[in-house]
């Protein structure tokens, strides 16, 4: 199922909109932040794009959430407007921290709910790890799109590599060879072909969602993001595990989206993030649908998010 309207995305060469602003990290990188919505509403969403990507893709749930809550978006470290990080820093536990950081800066009173898609979801994760206290106080509210927990290279033909090549002691030197290429492969890249529309329809969409239009527009999100970002971040996705963070979410009502024909974190995570996290864990499986869920499933993604909402406020208010 398309989406309703054919959705254009703002050029990262035009200027920022208005609401925007700068957060400066603890190391100094510039992350880019949006600010909309409701100013005096109750609540705020605080939402974490994924992996290659900008903030620009949560378009939708903008358009739909502007009159319930007060909405803050940001670009993590190296992706759409934000700047990059030493590559020592391309890490989960660095973009959870500059979470920290946005919610700090943006948010500095009141409750808010995290919602992270694909690796936003690993950096809402990290910041449960990283700072519990949050969670049941300031944070009321999660809701993890299309991501994992760990284990993303565990099975298959990628796993299976990846075994081999840690268990022969080369795994940091395939990553730096991985890295020292990608400037090379930068300069004679070309975008919005024909071979990156196929590689883009058969990753990041399911059977029977994948609209010509948004098959470009997932492209020319992806396209944007340079080699060396891509690469630096390749590594983290090994080792990420951040299973233990899921006992803290537990303190606060979640909503987990997955999609039947994710390729990249398929439903399975979801199902166990869900299982591990127990009754305060909503599931919402996508039939059909891939990795830009948000994009391509628009009304069942922004149902999820109104009542992760609804639940949130009812249980604020029998609490008072």
């Amino acid at each position: 199922m398309p989406t309703d309207e054919p959705l254009s995305l703002p050029a990262l060469s035009e200027p920022p909109p208005p609401g925007s602003r700068t957060v400066t990290t603890d190391d100094g990188v510039p992350l880019h932040v949006e600010v909309d919505g409701e100013e005096t509403a109750d609540v705020t969403v605080l939402f974490s794009h994924g992996f290659t990507a900008r903030l620009a893709e949560w378009e939708l749930q903008r358009t739909a959430l502007r009159d319930r809550a007060r909405l803050v978006f940001w670009d993590q470290r190296g992706h759409g407007r934000s700047g990059w990080t030493p590559l020592t820093k391309a890490t989960i536990d660095r973009t959870g921290r500059d979470l920290g950081e946005v919610l700090d800066a943006t948010v500095p009173t009141g409750p808010v709910v995290l919602a992270g898609h694909s690796m936003g979801g690993m950096s809402v994760m990290a910041l449960a790890r990283q700072r519990p206290e949050l969670f049941g106080t300031r944070v009321v509210g999660v809701l993890l799109l299309a991501t994992s927990a760990g284990g993303l290279v565990e099975t298959g033909v990628l796993g299976l590599a990846v075994k081999l090549v840690r268990r022969l002691g080369l795994l940091s030197l395939y990553l730096r060879f991985l890295q020292f290429l990608a400037p090379l492969l930068e300069r004679f890249r070309r975008r919005g072909t024909a071979i990156g529309r196929r590689v883009t329809r058969r990753l990041l969409f399911g059977e029977s969602d994948a609209h010509p239009h948004d098959v470009r527009l997932v492209q020319q999100l992806l396209e944007e993001t340079p080699l060396p970002v891509t690469m630096a971040f390749y590594a983290t996705f090994l080792d990420h595990d951040e299973t233990e963070s899921l006992r803290i979410l537990e303190r606060v009502p979640v909503t987990v989206v997955a999609a039947t024909h994710d390729r990249l974190t398929p439903a399975a995570h979801g199902r166990r993030i869900a299982e591990q996290i127990g009754e305060g864990a909503d599931l919402v499986v996508v039939p059909g649908a891939g990795h830009s869920v948000n994009l391509t499933r628009t009304a069942v993604v922004n149902q999820a998010f109104t009542d992760l909402l609804d639940r949130i406020a009812l249980g604020r208010r029998n609490a008072g």
